[in-house]
């Protein structure tokens, strides 16, 4: 109701604005209206009228974000009053290894690992309850059922073993916390990252990085099998939009300098105009094209170096993730150090305690930290 007024498409909907101005007319101070106070919530605050915002109607603005590392914790203390608990169940580990989450993933996760404990028929939820419950919510339900065969297990492996191993290089990047080869939602391997503080700002080295960690999938495919496939496909759609901010909105190019190129989209149909103004000239957007391929040039180069010069760990890490599936971040880190894993007897990993990132902290608005590849088109899952 509180949309801007006049704009959309057919010139805006007169019955909504007609009531938002009879609001309008209620808010103005004229009346005697002493002990009233008036309070609203939206998840769109760019599309609101002006008028709503002046002084004299809404004079308070409180932004309610995602909660940091404290927040975190308390929520679970919340969560978890009424949630039998086991003595080693450390709530601010888990909070430091759930960056980015609401208050309602957070109630959500101590929910699953409830459910958890009750299908092992556990009377109390432990930490390795809570483990498999973070892994759900982050990385997707595992997808047994879906059988792949030995190529695609393979090629899958290569692929999340160049993520891993790029990621483990290059400094300043988010340390690695899983690696695993299991299908989950649309993806049939997954590497996430856990930031280790709670991250408001990135720097032009971390994106560069991270940029170069996305490719890392790719390389390896064309570094071992001398081919590509579709796995990449969600990989380049992320670099190509991180670039592009990079070059457009950040001010990183060094090309262009501190300068902002282009509006973001407007969405009609919340309050904006049809019609668009393009700040920038033909040659300038053609410029700007040839600077984001640059930009994902070099990351890309930057990653199959680092596989070229690292391909006896390439195989390793690779080898590993066939034979045990899903690796955490201290078992990836015993491999590269040389160290031989215990093997694993009859298909069952030897059990190991919850894997616990040290510190970590928030995650970007922008979703670095998690890294999925699509087995394919959208519409083919």
């Amino acid at each position: 109701m509180g949309r801007q007024r006049g704009a959309g498409l057919g010139g805006g909907h007169d019955e909504r604005e007609q009531t938002l101005n009879a609001m309008l007319v209620e808010m103005d101070g004229f009346e005697s209206n002493e002990g009233v106070i008036l309070i609203a919530a939206t998840n769109r605050p760019d599309v609101l009228d002006p008028a709503l915002l002046r002084p004299g109607r809404f004079d308070r603005q409180v932004v309610v974000p995602n909660p940091d590392l404290r927040g975190r914790k308390r929520i679970l203390e919340v969560h978890t009053r009424k949630t039998p608990l086991s003595k080693e169940v450390d709530l601010e580990v888990l909070a430091r290894g759930t960056p980015g989450f609401s208050g309602a993933d957070l109630e959500n996760l101590v929910n699953e690992a409830a459910l958890h404990a009750a299908k092992l028929s556990q009377d109390l939820v432990t930490m390795i309850d809570f483990e498999e419950a973070k892994d759900k919510v982050m990385m997707g339900k595992e997808r047994r059922s879906m059988i792949l065969s030995d190529e695609e297990k393979k090629t899958t492996a290569y692929h999340e073993a160049g993520h891993t191993l790029v990621a483990q290089f290059l400094p300043g990047t988010d340390p690695i916390h899983k690696v695993s080869i299991i299908p989950r939602g649309r993806a049939l391997g997954v590497t996430m990252q856990l930031p280790v503080d709670d991250r408001h700002t990135y720097s032009k080295t971390f994106l560069q990085n991270n940029l170069a960690v996305l490719f890392g999938g790719r390389a390896a495919e064309e570094l071992v099998f001398n081919s590509i496939t579709t796995g990449a496909g969600n990989d380049i759609e992320r670099a190509t939009a991180m670039a592009r901010r990079m070059v457009c909105e950040w001010g990183m190019s060094e090309e262009f300098g501190p300068m902002a190129l282009g509006k973001k989209d407007d969405e009609v149909f919340l309050g904006r105009d049809m019609a668009h103004i393009k700040d920038y000239s033909d040659e300038t957007a053609k410029l700007i094209d040839l600077e984001v391929k640059r930009i994902l040039g070099e990351a890309y180069n930057r990653a199959k170096t680092i596989l070229q010069d690292n391909q006896e760990l390439l195989h390793a890490l690779s080898l590993a993730l066939i034979d045990r599936e899903t690796l955490t971040g201290e078992e990836v880190g015993k491999i590269i150090q040389g160290e031989t894993l215990a093997p694993v007897q009859n298909g069952v990993k030897p059990a190991a305690g919850p894997q616990a990132p040290a510190a970590e902290g928030d995650t970007p608005e922008e979703g670095f930290t998690l890294d999925e590849e699509n087995s394919g088109d959208k519409a083919g899952e």
